[in-house]
């Protein structure tokens, strides 16, 4: 089993845009395995992007499964959202913000309700699927993360401010202990 560790914000690398897939080959299927396998090995993770993973390069590639029993993976490649409707403005968080210091830090993000998403999956057939309301949040959410977007970036100046002072105070305490 592969596991990699999952980038921490402010981690710089973070800001990278993913790389197009282009090859589905055998080193592809062990990069998405290497990503499900980090994925189904952290607690509370609906989904990953590969951009938020110490992989190299960090490719086009988010996989998703918030089932109880992992026994539905997606896995997106090279997603493009080709129509969006609705609205909403739930909570979200992030794997890579405060995660691996137990600081779960949520804002409500306003994304679409519904989006048309036009992908790859991970054999390079293309697909395209239909997604609403937490999966279609989780979509967005992640392919931010594959533009070299958080979700902190969706965020008012004040109330990103007010997140990463809670962060920053949390780590400056652990680092006394």
């Amino acid at each position: 089993m592969s596991i990699v560790k999952i980038l921490q914000y402010p981690d710089t690398r973070l800001k990278r845009v993913a790389q197009k897939v282009e090859d589905f080959g055998a080193e592809f299927q062990r990069y998405a395995d290497t990503m499900f396998q980090t994925h189904y090995a952290a607690d509370n993770c609906a989904a990953l992007a590969a951009t938020q993973l110490d992989l190299n390069p960090g490719y086009h590639v988010t996989v998703i499964d918030f089932s109880a029993e992992h026994d539905q993976p997606l896995c997106i490649v090279n997603g493009d959202i080709i129509a969006r409707e609705g609205e909403q403005n739930e909570e979200e968080g992030c794997m890579s913000v405060g995660c691996d210091v137990d600081v779960y830090l949520h804002a409500k993000v306003k994304r679409a309700m519904n989006i048309t998403l036009r992908y790859q999956d991970r054999h390079g057939e293309v697909q395209e699927m239909q997604a609403e309301g937490f999966m279609a949040k989780c979509i967005q959410h992640e392919l931010d993360h594959l533009d070299g977007k958080i979700y902190l970036d969706r965020l008012s100046t004040l109330k990103r401010k007010m997140l990463e002072k809670k962060l920053n105070k949390e780590l400056r305490s652990r680092e006394r202990d």
